[in-house]
């Protein structure tokens, strides 16, 4: 590389990070944002009852599968080999019941989630887009969640530096963000 192309890269590094500091950056807490909103507030309470309700009816079903292997147990010796085999049977598959239960209530995919995606989302996505809206009024090019570890909440597109990091490294542009 010769030096006068060192020296515009150089130079234009250097006008990249002087606009960098030019720019206005923001912060919100989410957590209190989200605390001072009523709907948010009474979702939360619905969504605290329903998993309470919820963990209730699979301790339900495992105090009934102790039950069961506690009457098992005081009645095995009695009990001839067909019948030992059928008890033994019905709590393994009491036990996978209320496994599959819990899955179902608490899983990744499960009724807990999808109740909280149907009632906090929204919300949330309310909230997110009043920080678009307060930013851009406000132009700033970045605005930070307090609440979660300083989380990027809103980035102005036209601050991303992507694509000219990869022209400086010499690779093509990839993003489709409308640069050239």
């Amino acid at each position: 590389m010769n030096i006068k192309k060192s020296v515009l890269i150089f130079a234009g590094l250097v006008m990249m990070a002087g606009t960098a500091v030019a720019q206005k950056i923001g912060y919100v807490d989410t957590e209190y944002i989200l605390n001072q909103i009523p709907e948010y507030k009474a979702a939360k309470a619905e969504l605290d009852k329903a998993s309470a309700d919820w963990q209730k009816e699979i301790e339900g079903k495992y105090a009934e599968i102790d039950k069961l292997y506690k009457t098992y147990q005081a009645e095995q010796i009695l009990l001839t080999d067909d019948l030992r085999k059928k008890r033994e049977n019905e709590i393994v598959n009491k036990e996978k019941d209320a496994k599959d239960l819990q899955k179902q209530r608490f899983g990744t995919d499960g009724d807990l989630f999808k109740k909280r995606m149907e009632l906090v989302k929204p919300i949330q996505d309310k909230v997110y887009n009043a920080v678009k809206t307060v930013a851009e009024k406000g132009g700033l090019a970045i605005v930070f969640d307090k609440a979660s570890d300083m989380m990027m909440l809103y980035a102005n597109n036209k601050y991303d530096k992507s694509d000219d990091i990869l022209v400086f490294l010499g690779y093509s542009k990839t993003k489709s963000t409308g640069k050239k």
